[in-house]
């Protein structure tokens, strides 16, 4: 069973604490919803526990090890979907997920991913570069990441942003069934969505 520990970690900004220390733990099948006002620091928090920010304080475990100690194996285990959405615009959807699963170390056919795509309302786009794309598409095609993920740690910062109603419904069964399969999920929303069972909740306060 899978297991995330933050442990008192702390994030400075100008030399200032930018949000009260942090600790908590998220098991397989756990969900927790990261909440705070605009510059309280949600995004440096879910950067800070990907390893792809240092902290000022404390310590991040992965299973009971250190994630330095054990980087690879985390990095596996981890999908993290941030502002920034990690693709290219010269390539074209399926491209995009064929080349993101290759650098999690998984194989996807172009069919897969076709079809990731297509149950993201993108089928008639998927071969198209991405540039051409609009930035609620672009994310739809971050999206379809989850779908063809093996990760068990899903990190997501406002994934439902830009998405009209039918998307969000979508993204919410798709991460329903990833916590229904042991997988773990820590995410940032300025808005309330159902996931099928309580999630947990952390609010960062200065």
């Amino acid at each position: 069973m899978s297991q995330l520990q933050v442990i008192a970690l702390g994030c400075e900004r100008g030399g200032r604490p930018l949000f009260a220390t942090q600790s908590f733990s998220l098991e397989a099948g756990q969900a927790m919803h990261i909440e705070g006002n605009n510059g309280s620091g949600k995004t440096s928090l879910l950067r800070m526990v990907c390893g792809l920010s240092q902290a000022a304080s404390g310590e991040v475990r992965w299973d009971g090890q250190a994630i330095a100690q054990v980087r690879p194996a985390f990095m596996r285990d981890l999908l993290y979907l941030g502002h920034s959405l990690g693709l290219k615009d010269e390539l074209s959807a399926v491209e995009n997920l064929q080349t993101t699963s290759v650098l999690a170390g998984q194989s996807l056919s172009r069919e897969q991913a076709f079809q990731a795509l297509k149950s993201q309302g993108l089928g008639t786009r998927a071969h198209l570069p991405l540039r051409v794309l609009s930035q609620g598409q672009k994310r739809r095609v971050a999206l379809a990441r989850l779908q063809v993920s093996q990760a068990k740690l899903w990190v997501l910062d406002e994934p439902f942003v830009a998405l009209d109603g039918a998307a969000v419904q979508a993204l919410q069964q798709v991460l329903q069934a990833h916590l229904q399969q042991g997988g773990l999920l820590l995410f940032t929303s300025h808005q309330g969505i159902n996931l099928g069972s309580p999630v947990l909740q952390r609010t960062l306060t200065p």
